[in-house]
């Protein structure tokens, strides 16, 4: 291989390299399961289906406000949104059980409504992504996951994961 090419080669991942986001990950934990592991029936259908504690952490300085996104990727006809809550404001670093991040702007999930709609799964086990977004923007417009998410883009500085599983 010749010294032109493996240049070619270097800048190309150069340039690929400096077409993805720069953000950072944050910390997003919950007092009720560790991650990869089951979430409590009190927070599903099978309990009293309230929303469970969060806690975030390893905020960049630059944070204007969060989004929290609680994703299935697993049931059976398209991706679930269970939750989604935009514009949560900087000073809030956790939320406790059966509430909404204080300042935060509920959104429609695929139950149909606002709120927390918690793991109900018709089959198998289920893994429920918990994602939080650090936003260098204090709010965004959207009234549906399509529309916050576009809003959302180019304004990611970082985010944090949660997976949680549960099975009936």
């Amino acid at each position: 291989m010749s010294i032109r090419l493996v240049y070619v080669i270097l800048g190309l991942v150069v340039l690929i390299g400096c077409d993805q986001p720069n953000t950072k990950d944050m910390n997003l934990t919950s007092p009720h399961w560790q991650p990869n592991q089951t979430i409590p029936a009190q927070f599903t259908c099978e309990g009293e289906d309230i929303s469970p504690a969060l806690i975030w952490s390893d905020i960049p300085n630059d944070t204007k406000s969060f989004v929290l996104i609680v994703r299935d990727p697993d049931a059976p006809s398209q991706e679930w949104i269970h939750w989604l809550v935009k514009d949560i404001p900087t000073a809030v670093t956790s939320v406790e059980d059966n509430s909404v991040p204080a300042g935060g702007v509920e959104v429609m999930n695929d139950f149909g409504r606002t709120g927390w709609g918690g793991p109900c799964p018709p089959n198998g086990e289920h893994r429920y992504y918990f994602e939080l977004y650090a936003l260098d923007v204090p709010t965004i417009t959207g009234n549906s996951l399509t529309e916050v998410e576009t809003a959302m883009d180019g304004h990611i500085l970082a985010k944090g994961e949660l997976l949680g599983l549960f099975k009936r």
